[in-house]
């Protein structure tokens, strides 16, 4: 598992999913250029609540945003990933945000749909497929991005577009926040990316632990949906079975399960995502986890997020998830790209179209 050298990287990364996590931050600040061109909803002061529509990669771009935006933005943001919109989703006061990769996702057609039934307000964000057609044949505001990689890999434009609109909406000012976390990124990947042999990379460090394991991500406030990034990277880039947890609910039913079966302890490695911005209470909460964990043999890490504002600290810890899961497929010598079961399951559910 040598993690330096680089035909390795060359036989199981065909498709550069190096260069594209090496990317995301150019991707951040292209699409929030982007983002402040393009059509609002056409009544935006008419706007109280906003549902975002996706799956997968491009579904946690809105949990991002909404954990980041929470505490200064007054309209409630809220996640779908499915094919049905909430009873409340229904009239000009609700923005629904439908974001696809492809634009052929099936569950977020499904919901785009719905949303014009119930004549919300909609904004399309995707790269084209049958959801740009959608917005062009009913005039709805179409953001599109051109990047060609798998959803996952495209982060940095369908979170920060979904920013940039929600900024635009009155809900935060951003732009200091963005450029700030552009630059702590970037100046992180000296240490990540590579080229850094992995005596001094944390990355590869920490990808080097995981293997043989199971890997449990932590956060807590801001930086729960990174966990959730850390493990739905971990699951598509290192084909690695992986779980994450949120506290402080985590400290009301995980720790309880910690002892069984027998061989946790040696199969578990916990991963804690911990910043300047978690509460006192909170701060206090891991470190007792922590304690309880070691007390049961299992293993624990920490990252702490980096920068002084809250979207450094998330996008300076989802970056270094995504290296390690990068170097993890490297060590288990898969290709990191294809995602060989999703495409197994879309291919069997294309071949029924009436359930």
């Amino acid at each position: 598992m040598n993690l330096d050298d680089p035909s390795l990287f060359h036989e199981f990364d065909p498709d550069d999913m190096l260069g594209h996590i090496r990317a995301l931050p150019d991707q951040v600040e292209v699409a929030w250029e982007l983002a402040q061109e393009y059509p609002l909803p056409p009544e935006p002061d008419r706007i109280s609540r906003i549902v975002v529509v996706g799956m997968g990669g491009s579904a946690i771009g809105g949990e991002l945003v909404s954990a980041l935006v929470a505490d200064e933005f007054r309209m409630p943001i809220v996640s779908v990933r499915g094919y049905e919109l909430p009873a409340f989703a229904a009239g000009p006061e609700t923005l629904v945000i439908s974001c696809s990769h492809s634009g052929n996702t099936e569950e977020t057609l499904t919901a785009s749909a719905m949303a014009l039934e119930r004549e919300t307000q909609l904004v399309a964000i995707t790269t084209g497929g049958k959801l740009a057609a959608f917005a062009r044949e009913h005039g709805l505001p179409l953001w599109t991005y051109d990047y060609r990689s798998q959803p996952r890999a495209a982060l940095g434009y369908g979170m920060t577009l979904i920013l940039g609109l929600i900024s635009r909406l009155g809900g935060a000012s951003l732009r200091s926040q963005v450029t700030e976390a552009v630059a702590v990124m970037r100046g992180n990947l000296p240490a990540l990316d590579a080229d850094s042999p992995s005596g001094q990379n944390p990355a590869k460090q920490m990808a080097l632990a995981l293997v043989g394991k199971l890997p449990v991500v932590y956060g807590a406030g801001i930086m729960g949906p990174v966990a959730h990034r850390w493990k739905t990277q971990l699951n598509e880039n290192s084909k690695s079975w992986a779980e994450f947890e949120v506290m402080p609910e985590l400290n009301h039913n995980a720790v309880v399960g910690i002892s069984h079966p027998e061989w946790i302890g040696d199969r578990v490695t916990v991963v804690m995502l911990r910043s300047k911005y978690d509460s006192p209470r909170i701060a206090r909460r891991f470190d007792l986890t922590e304690q309880l964990l070691r007390n049961a043999g299992i293993e624990v890490y920490h990252i702490d997020g980096i920068g002084e504002g809250r979207l450094a600290q998330m996008m300076s810890a989802l970056h270094y998830g995504d290296f390690v899961s990068f170097y993890l497929a490297m060590a288990y010598e898969v290709d990191p790209t294809p995602v060989e079961p999703i495409a197994w399951l879309k291919a069997r559910l294309a071949e029924v179209r009436d359930l």
